[in-house]
């Protein structure tokens, strides 16, 4: 028989990232902006990719999926935590909050494991151009890709249902915007110790590998760059292996910030900053790295508007 200070399964209450005051009005308004920007520049990514026959290759075949599960990862989040600062105390039910947990932890293994798979391309494009129309055939793309959903959401699945087999006990306030395994744990009434063993060890693979893949892959793709005799050329291509560096370190570098801190070393506040650094601030930039900034992309969109508006004076 469950003890009488063990919560319902229908009464966990997300505090949020910000309390109703006009500073952190304006801080949401700016989450908001975030939102809609990040939205729409990966649908629009998206949409380009798929109409745009030019687009139709590897690179960009990885990066949709990376669009599409940035779209997934603002949807779960963003309107969730706004409804909770417009009207403090909103309840989430434990299943609520496991499918949001699932949800969160797929489209963010997906991210750790895609981001090595797409260095990997440009490496194999740049560093051994004859080999990258067999090494990457369209079979073997849809391999890498289903390998990635598959081993994020078995990963999810099990962390799920592990955390909901959990005991909870008397406070019933997560102390976040979202839910997340680290909060949870420390809701439970039962010891977590091993569990948060495992947590930490499958964030090390998960996190310290493929960042460790995606640096020794630039490392290779540079000392290839730097090599070419056109300055232009490497001007260019340094420009944009820094831009996607920057990301890269941001988004690894706050989830090892998150997942392999010792527990005593967390903070609610700390937590909820970090937090925003794999969440919502790399769907706002991806599309501006990684495609927008891209020439192709550019002159797909082109092409696209102006398709577009010969249809409507038609």
């Amino acid at each position: 028989m469950k003890s009488e200070n063990e919560t319902s399964s229908a009464d966990f209450i997300l505090l949020g990232f910000l309390s109703r005051t006009n500073v952190h009005m304006i801080s949401m308004a700016m989450i908001l902006l975030a939102f809609i920007a990040a939205l729409s520049g990966n649908a629009l990514l998206v949409l380009l990719i798929q109409v745009a026959s030019t687009l139709h290759t590897p690179m960009y075949f990885f990066l949709s999926q990376l669009a599409f599960m940035d779209i997934c990862q603002t949807l779960i989040i963003v309107p969730k935590m706004l409804a909770d600062f417009l009207t403090p105390g909103n309840p989430i039910s434990l299943a609520g909050c496991g499918a949001q947990i699932f949800l969160v932890l797929t489209m963010g293994v997906s991210e750790c494991l895609l981001l090595p798979v797409m260095s990997y391309d440009r490496y194999i494009a740049i560093c051994n151009p004859l080999q990258y129309p067999i090494l990457m055939s369209r079979n073997t793309c849809f391999l890498l890709s289903a390998g990635v959903w598959m081993a994020a959401s078995g990963n999810a699945l099990f962390h799920t249902v592990f955390t909901l087999s959990l005991p909870y006990c008397g406070s019933k306030e997560i102390d976040k915007f979202f839910c997340e395994i680290p909060a949870l744990l420390k809701l439970s009434c039962s010891d977590t110790s091993r569990y948060e063993t495992l947590v930490f060890l499958a964030g090390i693979v998960l996190l310290p590998i493929p960042s460790s893949i995606i640096l020794a892959s630039y490392a290779c793709i540079l000392s290839r760059v730097l090599r070419m005799k056109s300055t232009k050329g490497q001007q260019k291509a340094l420009a944009t292996c820094s831009s996607h560096l920057t990301v890269v370190v941001m988004f690894y570098g706050a989830g090892i910030f998150m997942y392999l801190r010792p527990s005593s070393y967390h903070s609610p506040e700390q937590d909820k900053i970090v937090s925003l650094f794999y969440t919502i601030v790399p769907p706002v930039l991806n599309p501006l790295i990684y495609s927008l900034r891209n020439r192709d992309v550019l002159h797909a969109l082109r092409k696209w508007i102006g398709k577009c508006r010969h249809f409507q004076q038609d």
